[in-house]
């Protein structure tokens, strides 16, 4: 059956709601208070001023190796909490062995200047035990939490609307847990997100830093949601470009984002921020357009509009990653952040970057992830839409 344009909204609208996880949120929602000022952060020094013990929850997943990195370059004392299964190259890291589901032995009797927890997707207890923990053993908690927690209240998605203005900012209301929720209970992502700074607000009043990511790329992200265009670019010819070019779309660099976030702590910057990108408004064409400037081979793209598509039932953001038509959480407020000092490489690079990493994943690595179209279904939807064309 054909779909209609309300299945094509309702299957733009659960893109929305797991913008950073593939979840969907609850229906019921409410705002969380809690803002506090930024200032102005250290992008251009090479080490930072005022050394700090720092402990990092999880660190060697997507986004964590390079925080490591790069806070130990910077004259850090990095320590790593981790359950010890995931291998990873961290020289000069103190390695803590523990589990978030209950054993902190490792923490017990510490304490650290910073906390940064990156690692807090699955369960909002995790956040809850390690802020009782920690409350009185650090200065300073940084969480990442995602632009998933907003509460949208299932009018974010507007496919024929071009939004030409920010459409969320920090003070937008957060996600609640449904009615009849009692804490200790599971929740969806998105308010499970929300919850959880909450918590961190509450245990380090005053000390906590939030930060609100969207779509996360570069070498190492192995789930394909930005991915599939620099190897679908790279390899050249026709390629399938989504809907209206204008619409606008939001990635950041996992480099930029972890470089950030340390610098954030280095200095002592509090408040709540979100950490998209690029610093200015991203049009759909101009990230294609940009990922092409990496690559040598000789491409083409051909803008297919969202009504075709969804006949053709190419579903926003899955089979075409990075794409949400007119989706309120593309296009984010992200002025307090480029005031704290948010920077960013040229797109250019972080699509090569992505791609050179990517060659080098085996089979094993490759396993599917439900993002991206095979390049026979580009090919048959491409057919199709010409043959409607003439």
């Amino acid at each position: 059956m054909t779909p209609t344009r309300r299945d094509f909204l309702a299957t733009t609208g659960l893109a929305v709601a797991g913008l950073a996880s593939g979840a969907a949120p609850s229906a019921a929602h409410s705002a969380v208070p809690g803002r506090t000022e930024a200032r102005k952060g250290s992008a251009d020094a090479t080490r930072a001023r005022a050394p700090k013990r720092i402990l990092i929850f999880g660190g060697t997943g997507f986004i964590g190796p390079h925080t490591v990195r790069y806070a130990v370059e910077r004259g850090h004392e990095v320590s790593i909490f981790t359950r010890g299964r995931t291998e990873a190259d961290l020289p000069d890291v103190e390695h803590l062995v523990g589990d978030r589901n209950g054993d902190h032995s490792a923490l017990e009797g510490r304490r650290w200047d910073v906390v940064m927890d990156n690692n807090t997707s699955r369960d909002y207890r995790w956040v809850q035990r390690s802020t009782d923990l920690l409350r009185d053993a650090a200065e300073q908690y940084l969480f990442i939490s995602s632009i998933s927690a907003y509460d949208l209240d299932g009018s974010g998605d507007a496919p024929d609307r071009v939004r030409l203005t920010p459409a969320v900012g920090t003070d937008h209301p957060l996600a609640q847990p449904p009615a009849g929720w009692q804490d200790g209970e599971p929740l969806e992502y998105g308010p499970m997100k929300a919850y959880a700074e909450e918590i961190v607000r509450r245990a380090f009043p005053g000390r906590a830093t939030v930060v609100r990511p969207g779509l996360i790329v570069g070498p190492g992200d192995p789930t394909d949601r930005f991915t599939y265009w620099p190897d679908r670019i790279s390899r050249g010819g026709e390629v399938l470009a989504p809907g209206n070019p204008r619409h606008a779309t939001q990635i950041i660099d996992q480099r930029d984002l972890t470089e950030w976030t340390v610098r954030l702590v280095e200095d002592g910057i509090t408040g709540d921020f979100n950490a998209v990108g690029p610093a200015s408004r991203l049009a759909m064409a101009e990230m294609l357009y940009g990922i092409r400037a990496a690559f040598a081979e000789p491409v083409s793209f051909t803008w297919v509009p969202e009504d075709f598509l969804a006949e053709q039932e190419v579903r926003p953001w899955q089979d075409l990653p990075a794409w949400i038509p007119g989706a309120a959480l593309m296009f984010v407020d992200h002025a307090a952040s480029l005031e704290a000092g948010l920077t960013y490489r040229p797109l250019a690079v972080t699509a090569a970057d992505t791609q050179a990493w990517n060659l080098t994943r085996t089979d094993e690595d490759r396993r599917p992830t439900g993002f991206g179209m095979s390049r026979e279904r580009e090919a048959e939807v491409l057919a199709a839409w010409r043959a409607r064309n003439g």
